[in-house]
């Protein structure tokens, strides 16, 4: 695939995976409200994320799942002021998702089967690992801060159990997923390019 093209594709499936992310997110999430007028919510929109780092490399995945999960929170009256949040850290799954698996295992050039596998989970693991973490600290320090929210720390423990929960379902379907259209997306030659200088970009 020439240089050109394939950035277009790149981009065309970016904005397919924020209009994944948004489906996933807004239409089959279980929300749960929290005090203070809050709330958390069980979904699979993290899957996309990481699923885009996975077949588009870090930036051009990152951007799309980040596009489609914020724009579902700027529609939701609860998430509306998280939005800003929502970007800068689905952005990061998509991005540590896609540097990992194509800076690191270069998965998008090995025939081994077996390599492959082994990035995708370590990068599909490191990607969600980072949201597990970043999430409910970011969450809480910016609705303490920023918001000026007293029931941050009454939210805390309930974001944390909800986003450890998002990770691991997102972990088993991003990578039974990926692994599955990986090979009939090569055989077909729609399997995009990843470089050094696509991720660094």
């Amino acid at each position: 695939m020439k240089s050109q093209n394939n950035k277009i594709y790149k981009l065309s499936l970016s904005g397919l995976m924020a209009a994944l992310s948004y489906v996933v997110f807004t239409f089959l999430q279980i929300k749960i409200t929290l005090p203070g007028g809050d709330a958390t919510s069980i979904h699979l929109g993290n899957a996309i994320c990481v699923l885009g780092g996975l077949l588009l490399g870090g930036t051009y995945g990152g951007i799309g799942g980040a596009i489609g999960m914020t724009i579902g929170d700027l529609f939701d009256p609860v998430y509306v002021l998280y939005a800003p949040k929502t970007f800068l850290l689905k952005f990061c799954i998509g991005f540590i998702t896609g540097f990992i698996a194509h800076k690191c295992g270069k998965i998008s050039t090995s025939n081994d089967n077996s390599h492959v596998l082994k990035w995708t989970i370590l990068a599909t693991v490191s990607g969600l690992l980072f949201n597990v973490v970043f999430d409910p600290l970011v969450g809480y320090f910016y609705k303490l801060c920023i918001l000026g929210k007293p029931a941050a720390e009454l939210t805390l423990a309930w974001n944390i159990t909800a986003t450890s929960i998002n990770a691991i379902l997102s972990a088993f379907v991003s990578v039974i997923v990926y692994m599955t259209l990986r090979p009939a997306m090569r055989k077909a030659n729609l399997l995009p390019t990843i470089t050094k200088l696509n991720i660094a970009k």
